[in-house]
């Protein structure tokens, strides 16, 4: 039985979990890093198949990465030959997500006072996801090519286990889909083999409380316009 306190706990943590995108470089202990993983890993999956591989990257390795994806970001002519694997938003889109999408991409551009005109401002922020937001740990995650779409859902819940068990040790994180453009270059990075597929990034750290891009707060779509209750 769960007491009216830690109900309160766990709804705390997943409500105070946010994408945020400046972070200290206060390093995080790798038995923290060690925990959050191992409970993460409770989260279920079809049949126990546990899909998940995390590669971790701190130091050295960390900024190898990210020098050799804004390399390649910092170049129109190159960035144009990286391609995702597979789609992660739509192809064509319709409200009301296209109209959420573009609502917290401008409050965000807002607070760092981006006009729209300034693509070179958007660029050079678009470009900090690939130094993870100077957080000190930056985690790629990837799946066995054989696995079909079930163990990717599978991966959401794994995921989300990873933030909310980083957020409950004073942590945050931003899960990236923007890494997945270069997952060439992060295969020859890490040597990954053939068989093992990108699914995305996400930067892990102690947020920085004096950058203005860790005040952004999104809304959510209210219970009644996503829930049907059937008696």
């Amino acid at each position: 039985m769960i007491s009216t306190t830690q109900q309160a706990i766990v709804d705390q943590v997943i409500c105070s979990r946010r994408s945020l995108r400046a972070f200290l470089p206060t390093p995080i202990a790798h038995e923290d890093l060690r925990a959050i993983l191992e409970v993460a890993a409770r989260a279920p999956s079809g049949t126990n198949t546990q899909p998940w591989k995390v590669h971790v990257l701190t130091g050295e390795s960390l900024q190898r990465l990210s020098a050799a994806i804004l390399q390649a970001h910092n170049d129109p002519q190159v960035a144009q030959t990286h391609r995702e694997e597979y789609r992660y938003y739509p192809v064509q889109w319709q409200s009301p997500y296209i109209d959420r999408r573009r609502k917290v991409g401008w409050d965000l551009y807002a607070l760092l006072g981006l006009e729209r005109e300034n693509k070179v401002g958007m660029h050079a922020q678009h470009g900090r996801n690939y130094q993870f937001f100077d957080a000190p740990v930056g985690l790629i995650f990837t799946i066995d090519r054989v696995m079909e779409q079930g163990s990717w859902l599978d991966y959401g819940m794994f995921l989300q286990n990873i933030m909310l068990a980083a957020r409950a040790r004073g942590l945050d994180t931003c899960p990236q889909a923007a890494f997945t453009q270069y997952h060439r270059i992060i295969a020859e990075q890490l040597q990954l083999p053939a068989h093992e597929m990108l699914v995305c990034g996400m930067s892990m750290g102690y947020a920085d409380p004096n950058k203005i891009e860790n005040t952004l707060q999104t809304e959510r779509a209210a219970l009644d316009t996503f829930v049907r209750f059937l008696d």
